[in-house]
């Protein structure tokens, strides 16, 4: 029996059995304005059923559980053979089987599927993160494989199936199969063209033995993997930096030379694994031309920054979607605190920032879709953009979102502690924030049709907000001045994400967002933090239209 000094009041209902889908009133606009009419019903009766899901009890509990057992790695049996497994806690599994049933894995084999394939991957991570690694290097290693069409019959299939099969046996022997990728070793880092692996030609056309190692390699549980090596000169290419797909159970059942020598004890995404693999005589299978590793591997490094952006907005939208419903409840200094003028101005703030970012990732995804040459041209611009300043932003407000819960969001119960250490990771992972920004003024300098697909898409804007225009003019302006370009690279990414976030704002967001976005955000009309939006602006609409209600 609890004292009467316990007794509980004032605190915020859990934010469970709610559709994360349905709620996020942002994202389902976005999958409306993008899908074709005739996949509607269809996809928001499947993105709701996934919704429901994972604002679940249980669902929830499944993804605490896979965080708090961070998988383990067993070198060798009882008997001293060394197999090289990754043990993952059950809830891990779970997570994953309904990740791939529900077509995370499948964008490349439906109609939308790439709009319907982001919305589920933004509903769904909100649940547990560590998930989305081998989920976006499955889904981005499909691109790679088309440059082989052998392979890709082979391998493709497998890798858009829904379903899920854990065990490590030949892939011909499975219904679906997940991919990892090692690129970045010791030495190198980011600079891949320093990689030292060493691919040595066997008798079998286009296959290889590998000797080296990775640094970084994603998902080692894998069933197979995309890695760059140096190739020895053969009778088919003069060799140079290859890309390579290394199954991890041979066809005769045996297991590849693939010996994982520790796990990374990581920041956040601990139910993740990433691992440190050494190759030795590891039998692979040249995808692409020799000397071709980068140009055949870029189509699945642009695939998984775009999951960058999505895992990122999806970790904003549930710290803004924690921030505000604990402030409806609670209350203090005589009323709620999300009535309080300074807190609204907070979470309107926040609210602004989530939404620009499902916005922009959904747009981009929709481009997938499309594919025409004008949308290819865009995405080659705005993926690094947009994965430079979505990913950026992350950590600042999932900072001020934790605040908005006092010292509850200090404390690992409430979640938001996951949320914070997770949130740096996308920032990082398929290249750092300079890695985006000299990418940007590559495409800049190297491709022009790109500047000319993103001016036609931030001028369907044209005229609607005169700060919207004036930020096209002045970045007009930054790019005609190419002195000192590299130094001021970052600058000028952030001001091409920006300018499109906001063009799409004007566009399709309710005028109030809009109208608050581009005062603070293009036109200057904003402080150093969160919470500095002009006062005179309609902040109740959009800390409202934020709420997570279904």
């Amino acid at each position: 029996m609890a004292a009467r000094t316990h007794t509980v009041t004032n605190q915020a209902p859990p934010l469970v059995a709610y559709d994360v889908f349905r709620a996020d009133r942002a994202l389902t606009e976005a999958v409306e304005r993008h899908l074709d009419p005739t996949l509607l019903d269809e996809a928001r009766d499947e993105l709701s059923e996934l919704g429901r899901g994972a604002g679940s009890a249980q669902v929830q509990e499944w993804g605490v559980e896979a965080n708090e057992n961070p998988p383990k790695l067993k070198t060798h049996d009882r008997y001293g053979n060394r197999i090289d497994e990754v043990e993952f806690h059950p809830s891990w599994h779970r997570l994953m089987g309904k990740a791939v049933g529900a077509g995370l894995t499948a964008a490349w084999a439906r109609p939308g599927g790439h709009v319907r394939r982001a919305a589920a991957f933004l509903v769904w991570t909100q649940v547990e993160a560590g998930t989305g690694c081998p989920l976006s290097m499955t889904h981005a290693a499909v691109p790679a494989l088309r440059s082989d069409p052998a392979l890709a019959a082979e391998w493709e299939p497998r890798l858009t199936s829904m379903v899920y099969d854990r065990e490590l046996r030949p892939a011909s022997r499975k219904a679906g199969v997940i991919f990892g990728m090692g690129m970045t070793e010791k030495q190198g880092g980011s600079d891949v063209r320093a990689n030292t692996t060493v691919a040595q030609p066997l008798a079998e056309d286009g296959t290889y033995a590998l000797t080296g190692h990775k640094w970084f390699c994603s998902a080692p549980m894998s069933d197979g993997f995309l890695v760059l090596a140096q190739a020895a000169p053969s009778a088919t290419g003069k060799g140079g930096l290859t890309c390579f797909l290394v199954p991890r159970v041979l066809e005769d059942g045996t297991r590849n030379v693939f010996m994982i020598q520790r796990l990374k004890d990581k920041l956040g995404n601990r139910s993740n694994a990433s691992g440190e693999v050494e190759f030795d005589g590891t039998w692979a299978r040249r995808v692409g031309d020799e000397g071709r590793g980068v140009r055949t591997i870029i189509e699945m490094v642009a695939a998984t920054r775009l999951d960058c952006v999505l895992g990122s907005a999806s970790l904003m939208r549930q710290a803004v979607a924690q921030a505000i419903h604990h402030c409806t409840y609670r209350e203090a200094f005589g009323g709620r605190l999300v009535d309080k003028p300074l807190m609204r101005n907070v979470l309107a703030d926040l609210a602004l920032e989530s939404e620009a970012a499902t916005t922009l990732a959904l747009r981009l995804a929709a481009a997938y879709d499309d594919g025409s040459e004008q949308e290819r041209a865009l995405l080659r611009l705005a993926v690094p953009a947009a994965k430079y300043w979505v990913t950026k932003r992350c950590t600042p407000l999932v900072t001020e979102a934790s605040e908005c819960l006092g010292g509850n969001g200090y404390v690992e119960e409430s979640g938001m502690p996951r949320l914070l250490r997770e949130s740096p990771l996308n920032s990082v992972w398929e290249g750092a924030g300079n890695v985006q920004s000299l990418d940007v003024l590559r495409a800049l300098q190297r491709e022009p049709g790109v500047l000319d697909a993103f001016l036609r898409e931030v001028g369907q804007a044209r005229g609607a907000d005169h700060r919207l225009d004036g930020a096209i003019k002045d970045l007009l302006t930054e790019l005609a001045d190419l002195e000192g370009i590299e130094a001021r690279a970052r600058r000028l990414t952030e001001r091409i994400a920006l300018v499109l976030q906001g063009s799409l704002l004007v566009r399709h967001a309710p005028s109030a967002v809009a109208d608050a976005f581009c005062a603070s955000r293009l036109g200057g009309d904003w402080g150093g933090a969160f919470g500095t939006l002009p006062h005179t602006l309609d902040l109740a609409s959009v800390v409202e239209r934020a709420r997570p209600v279904s």
